[in-house]
Parts: C-alpha cells; sequence; structure tokens
C-alpha cells in the first residue's frame, strides 16, 4: 500500500520532471512571444499576479494596455507588485485585490468586491498554486493541493463566469486560462479520496490537482460550446520555470534546481509566455479546449479526455464547493 501511494507517485513525477527538463535543454528559448496589438481597454484577473509566473503575466498583459487586477493572499505582495508594475509599464490601471484560494469564503468576498466595480472581464488567468506542501488542510477541510490549485480556481471561474459571458462578444471572445503542469501526465484522479486524507503523497495530491485542472477545462468549454457562448477555455503548460514553487521538494531536489536552474530552467518571463499568449493572440480568437506548450497545441493525458470522468469531476467539484452541479 505505501509502494503504491506513496513512492511510487514520487518516481513517476521525478521521472516526468527529469524527462521536461531535458526537453527544455533542447528547446528551452523555443517560443517566443509575437508582436500583440494594444488591448486597451480590456480588463484581467491573474491570480497569484504578485510574484513568479503569475507577476510577469500581470506585467505583460499591463503593458498593452489592459485593466489589470492582481488576486493574491498576500497584501504586502500584492501592493509592491503594483508599484512595480505601475512604474515599469506607465500603466495605473493595476490594482491588488485580496483573495485565498484556500477559502471559499474569501473566494466569494473577491468576486462580490470586483463585481461591485461595475467592470468586464475579457480574461481570466487562473495562475496561483502551491506545489509539494506537507499534508496540511485549507480553510474549508480539502486538501491543499486540490483546494486552492483546483476546487479554489473551480469555484472562482464559476462565480465570475456570468460576467466573462457578458464580456465576450462574437468578434472578441473573453478568455479563461489555467496553468497546469506536465505533472499532470501522471496524476490520477482518486474519486473515493480525492483529499488523499487515507495515504497522503505530497507528489500524488499535486499531480492530481494538475490534471483536475485540465479536466476542469476541457468540461468548461464543452459547456460554453453547447451554450453558444463568447467565451474561450484553455490549459497552459508553462515548463519547468526557475521560481520559489520548488521551496518544498526534498533536499536531493533543492540541489538539482541549484545546479541546473540558471541553465535549464525557464525564467518567470519565459514561463509566462505561454499564458499570455493564450491569454491575448489573435491566433487563439475564438479557440478553446486546448492545452497549450510552448505556444501550442499539445497533446494531454489520454485520460483527461475522457467525458464522463470530466462531468463525474465536474458534479464532484461543485458539491464540494457548494454551487449547482450539470446534468
Amino acid at each position: 500500500m505505501w509502494l503504491r501511494a506513496v513512492l511510487l507517485p514520487i518516481l513517476r513525477v521525478y521521472y516526468t520532471g527529469l524527462t521536461v527538463i531535458l526537453q527544455q535543454v533542447c528547446g528551452r528559448r523555443a517560443f517566443s512571444l509575437p508582436v500583440i496589438p494594444s488591448q486597451n481597454g480590456k480588463v484581467a484577473i491573474v491570480t497569484g499576479g504578485a510574484k513568479g509566473i503569475g507577476y510577469s503575466t500581470a506585467k505583460h498583459l499591463s503593458s498593452l494596455g489592459m485593466h489589470v487586477i492582481i488576486a493574491g493572499n498576500n497584501e504586502a505582495e500584492g501592493s509592491e507588485a503594483v508599484t512595480r508594475i505601475q512604474q515599469d509599464t506607465h500603466n495605473e490601471k493595476v490594482e491588488f485585490l485580496y483573495c485565498d484560494l484556500a477559502s471559499m469564503k474569501s473566494i466569494r468576498q473577491f468576486v462580490q468586491i470586483f463585481k461591485a466595480k461595475n467592470l468586464c472581464l475579457h480574461v481570466l488567468v487562473n495562475n496561483a498554486g502551491v506545489m509539494l506542501v506537507p499534508e496540511r488542510k485549507t480553510a474549508d477541510g480539502f486538501e491543499e493541493h486540490f483546494g486552492l490549485n483546483y476546487l479554489g480556481h473551480f469555484l472562482l471561474t464559476n462565480l465570475l463566469l456570468k460576467t466573462t459571458k457578458e464580456s465576450g462578444t462574437e468578434n472578441l471572445n473573453a478568455r479563461i486560462i489555467t496553468v497546469s503542469s506536465a505533472t499532470h501526465y501522471v496524476g490520477e484522479l482518486n474519486f473515493d479520496d480525492l483529499n488523499s486524507s487515507c495515504c497522503y503523497s505530497p507528489h500524488g495530491a499535486y499531480a492530481q490537482s494538475k490534471l483536475a485542472l485540465v479536466m476542469f477545462t476541457y468540461y468548461l468549454q464543452r459547456q460554453l460550446s453547447e451554450d453558444g457562448c463568447y467565451v474561450t477555455a484553455n490549459v497552459v503548460d508553462p515548463g519547468v520555470v526557475n521560481t520559489d514553487l520548488y521551496r518544498n521538494v526534498c533536499w536531493p531536489g533543492r540541489l538539482v534546481k541549484w545546479m541546473a536552474a540558471r541553465l535549464f530552467f525557464k525564467t518567470a518571463e519565459e514561463g509566462a509566455a505561454t499564458s499570455i499568449y493564450a491569454s491575448v493572440a489573435p491566433e487563439l480568437e475564438g479557440i478553446g479546449g486546448c492545452y497549450l506548450y510552448n505556444g501550442q497545441k499539445t497533446k494531454s493525458a489520454d485520460i483527461s479526455y475522457n467525458e464522463d470522468l470530466q462531468r463525474k469531476l465536474w458534479n464532484e467539484s461543485c458539491k464540494m464547493v457548494g454551487i449547482p452541479g450539470s446534468a
């Protein structure tokens, strides 16, 4: 039991990570953003936009003229990020709103405050996340990877869906971008224990949360298409990026990162490129349901295309966060 639940997920995740790193060696800088037209008048929300990939995403969207709202759980970091972005992009329409994705109450409060601004929402970037944290629960009792990485964004997206639908038009669709990871390829959905309470593995829990994000995006896009909405949903893989998400890896992993990061890992700016591309590139206008890596459509894990499992995950998630499910 311990071998299957703990050791195997660790070995599989590290094997996948090594494979991705080797791919990065061959094509680390293969993707660079094309020239993107001005986005003046558009509004974007970026979760986790105060640092790392999220900060680089928020900064670039601001440089294109967008009104950017950074959603995060650290007021000091958020305020500092806003000031730096405003100074660097000469765009004053950057602000921070508190949102703790590990708390359903906080997410609902964030949405209420955002809606009171009477703004449109053209781009939602579900970027925030934790990785390989020790076993602990969110404010609502969910395992933290599943609760913050997945359920937090699931609820946030659904609560903002009406606004995004009203903001999209036939010629200019609103866009929902969700950041996953190559570790989703080794993820498994355990519907009998989505909170990983029986035998916790941070590696397995992280991979499961990233797989859930991919499946959520595909199901969401199907719903949007069936409803005839002018909103698209895509999921992105930033690659192996040199950010502080690795602070919880074991010491051999930290040693490898320290030795390899500068040569082989992407910078935060490079890691954000696909999120930015998915958010504003004219080439993706009206296109949804894609898994994007280095700006290219890529095949995700086979299980992620299982529509029955997508529906099951969606309805179970609705129960967990307390919103109506789908038929």
